[in-house]
Formats: C-alpha cells, structure tokens, sequence
C-alpha cells in the first residue's frame, strides 16, 4: 500500500529546531493527524486517499521522536506544549488559519491540549482510543499509589534506557508483540493491564507473545514500521511516557477548562486501555458522538477502517 503515496508529498516543517516530516495531500479544508505509539504517519493510511477523495486536504505527521522527523534526546523535548506546537507549526506551514484535528493513542492528548491551548483555530477534533482526563494530583505519584503491588507499563517506562534496549534487542518480535496484543482477534486479552510485581518482570514478559502480524496489516505494512523503528529508536517515542507529571504540571492553567470545540470520541470495544481509562463526558462541552467500534481493539482506524471513515467524513462535514 505504501506506492499508492506519492513520496514528493513528503514536507519538512520546521519548528524551531525540530524537522517534522509531513505528507500532504489533496485541496479542501484541511485535517491534521498525529499517530501514537509506536507508530508512523502511515497508521492513517486508510484515512488519507479517503479524506482527499473527500474534499478535504490532510497534513499527516511522523510525530517528532518518529520515522523521519528529528529525534531529540533530550526527556523535555517531548513536553505536550512542545507536541501541541507541532501541529500549530504544521498548519501555519500549509497557512490554515482554521483545521480539523485527529489523533489515536498518544496522538489524541496531543490534539486534546491543541484544543485547549488553540480553541479558536480548531474546527471539529476526533480523538481515538485516550479521552480528555486530568489527574488530581501527580499522575506517576497516583500510578504508584494504585499500583504499588503491580507491574505496570508506565512506571516502567520511567526508567532511561531500560524499556529502549529490551525493545531495541529485537525489534521485529516487539513490535509483533505490540501490535498482537493489542488488536481484537476474538481471545480475551489482558495485555497491558497491571501484573503481579515481580523482580523479573519486564514490558515484553508482561504482554505475551505473539508470532504472527496481525490480520489488520500486510506485509509490506508491517515491514514499514518495522524499518521506521529499526532506523530510529525507541528513545524518542518512550521520551513521551516521561513526560507525564511534567505535562500535568505545565498545564495547570487549564485543569479546569473543558474541551470547548465540537468532538468526537471513538473506541475500540477490546481496547484495553477503556478499561482504565474511561471518557468522561462531563470533560468536553460539545461532546457531538462517544462511540465504541465493535470487533475492534486499540489498533481502531486501522483494524476498523471503513467504519471510522464514515464516522469521520460524517462528523467533520459542515453542519
């Protein structure tokens, strides 16, 4: 699938000293798409062509830490007020005073805060998979308070360079494992929930194996991510889980703000991350649609194509 885009697409955005590599395409208002992880602009593949055939024109980003955009080592880089500015950088770029927004997984907080922090630019915003949801106090203090006695991903991701080099060390059967264990493949799964603490626990150990790429991928598919993470790393992408309490500190001007521009919500009924995760309506203000995608788990736009793309189209279409 990847022939069916046209590589001069591509578009080097600067941001102070951060390159965002873009793809861009098509003539209409425009909708700007952040990814999470650990994936690549090319997660919105089935929503590009579709939006363009549409009428609307996408810029479709490598979130910075990702395939071809820079790759900062320093933890800070990855603030959310440092991500936000990256699809404000985006759009004045393409010289779009007003856009649509989308983001999944680490993508849909990113779009959240550009809401919050840009309301007056934003059209209509769909978040996928992580609704709107500010903590009362420190987020990582909170995880371990309620997960004292259990392993839980996000706190293991705190430490620099332990989850980098387990990941790095194989990088083929983590991200099998990754998407495997996220997807809806009709088995129960209790990947990414919480485990019984042990000293020999680690991320991989904690969400199972899986042997096979997942239905919702070729091929070719697979082995583009594959290379965008062998090429890149993991420090980046990880770099943003470290900046949890960092972001609930620099957004506290807006803790008691809600999400004030027209929204969609979707989600995949055997996500795992709803669970613990849940939306809270009282969030948003003009919360238009909360949808759950049945037959399909975190990986939603991608398992779920067509569904979420009338979802979309009928959503984002002037009222």
């Amino acid at each position: 699938m990847l022939k069916d885009f046209n590589l001069d697409n591509f578009k080097l955005i600067k941001n102070n000293e951060i390159y965002l590599n873009v793809y861009c395409d098509g003539i209409g208002p425009l909708v700007i798409m952040a990814h999470g992880w650990p994936e690549s602009w090319y997660s919105w593949r089935h929503q590009i062509k579709f939006l363009v055939a549409n009428g609307f024109s996408v810029a479709v980003l490598d979130m910075r830490g990702y395939g071809d955009s820079s790759k900062p080592h320093t933890i800070t880089d990855y603030d959310i007020k440092k991500l936000t500015s990256d699809l404000i950088a985006t759009a004045d770029y393409l010289k779009a005073e007003n856009f649509y927004l989308m983001g999944h997984d680490w993508g849909a907080p990113v779009v959240w805060n550009t809401c919050l922090d840009f309301e007056s630019r934003v059209i209509k915003a769909c978040g996928m998979s992580v609704p709107y949801m500010v903590s009362q106090s420190s987020p990582i203090e909170t995880m371990k308070f309620l997960f004292k006695d259990y392993f839980f991903y996000m706190l293991y991701f705190q430490n620099e360079g332990i989850v980098e080099k387990e990941l790095e060390k194989d990088m083929k059967s983590s991200l099998m494992n990754i998407y495997g264990s996220l997807q809806s493949d009709g088995s129960s799964s209790e990947t990414f929930q919480p485990k019984p603490l042990t000293k020999d626990m680690t991320f991989l150990k904690s969400i199972g194996s899986f042997d096979k790429i997942p239905k919702w991928l070729t091929e070719e598919d697979f082995n583009y991510y594959l290379s965008r993470f062998q090429n890149g790393g993991m420090r980046g992408p990880i770099n943003w889980y470290r900046n949890i309490d960092r972001n609930w500190e620099i957004t506290k001007d807006t803790h008691q703000l809600k999400i004030n521009v027209p929204t969609c919500f979707l989600c995949g009924e055997d996500d795992p991350v709803s669970a613990w995760a849940p939306i809270d309506k009282n969030n948003y203000s003009k919360l238009e649609l909360s949808k759950i995608i049945k037959g399909a788990g975190h990986w939603l736009q991608q398992e779920k194509p067509e569904e979420v793309n009338k979802i979309i189209l009928d959503f984002f279409k002037p009222n």
